[in-house]
């Protein structure tokens, strides 16, 4: 069985993390919570992955990302995972 987990990189002030999180939950989707105030590596590791210091960066499991996603955006990505 593939890995379904989807990685969320954020902050709990941040709005859009917020509205990520809540799609995700509301769509059931299992997902790991990674915060980059709590860590600095982890910042890091966002910012490798997406380029870019914006927050949220939604991590797939085929290795894909989304920057700061639109509700529509992720809801499309899901579909497809």
């Amino acid at each position: 069985m593939p890995d379904t987990t989807v990685t969320v990189y954020g902050a709990d002030w941040c709005r859009d993390c917020r509205r990520s999180k809540a799609l995700l939950d509301a769509e059931g989707v299992d997902y790991r919570w990674v915060d980059v105030e709590a860590s600095k590596e982890a910042a890091d590791e966002a910012i490798a992955i997406s380029g870019r210091s914006s927050i949220p960066v939604v991590v797939f499991a085929d290795g894909s990302h989304l920057v700061e996603p639109s509700d529509e955006a992720l809801r499309e990505k899901l579909a497809l995972v």
